[in-house]
């Protein structure tokens, strides 16, 4: 009798560690599920940021129109700038800085951090067609994807792959007396 109730028991204690072992694997995919989920929302938040600061330069260029052409530039925000003072400038110099300023995440710091915007986001403006401006935001991505076709901070990142990039096109209608 008592060897039945020692087998029992063995067979008890067997399934307590096959559920526990089940269980461990499956709060390690939750973890994992956690972790991926975290990782997608960060990426989802900064191409929204992103989104924000291409439409933002697009409205400036457009407002700006009659000197659209002088907006080109590369690497603005670029690693490792400092924040600067748009206070005396005017016009596409005004835009640029302040532009500069948001895509280093000037306007929010945590001590002596800046957090307000993207991992090390820079801008670009280049030329198209006729009368057509690219506006060009790229920044670092949290885990590898497809290299972006956009050329605006290209090895900048280490590895392309964690490069991100958003581009918008905006157009300056050429306006002429009949």
């Amino acid at each position: 009798m008592n060897s039945i109730r020692q087998r029992a028991a063995g067979y008890v204690m067997l399934e307590v560690l096959v559920t526990i072992v089940l269980l461990v694997f499956g709060l390690l995919g939750l973890a994992g599920f956690q972790v991926r989920t975290t990782v997608a929302e960060q990426e989802a938040y900064q191409r929204v940021q992103a989104l924000i600061l291409v439409q933002d330069m697009m409205e400036r260029i457009y407002a700006n129109r009659v000197n659209a052409a002088s907006y080109i530039q590369d690497d603005i925000g670029s690693s490792g700038a400092e924040r600067t003072d748009c206070g005396p400038l005017t016009g596409k110099d005004k835009d640029v800085c302040e532009w500069h300023n948001a895509l280093i995440g000037a306007s929010e710091v945590n001590g002596t951090d800046r957090v307000g915007t993207l991992l090390r986001g820079q801008g670009c403006i280049t030329a198209g067609a006729a009368n057509e401006y690219i506006v060009t935001v790229v920044w670092q991505g949290l885990a590898p994807t497809v290299t972006p076709a956009a050329t605006c901070g290209q090895n900048d990142y280490g590895n392309e792959l964690l490069r991100r990039a958003v581009s918008m096109r905006v157009q300056i209608a050429t306006l002429s007396a009949l």
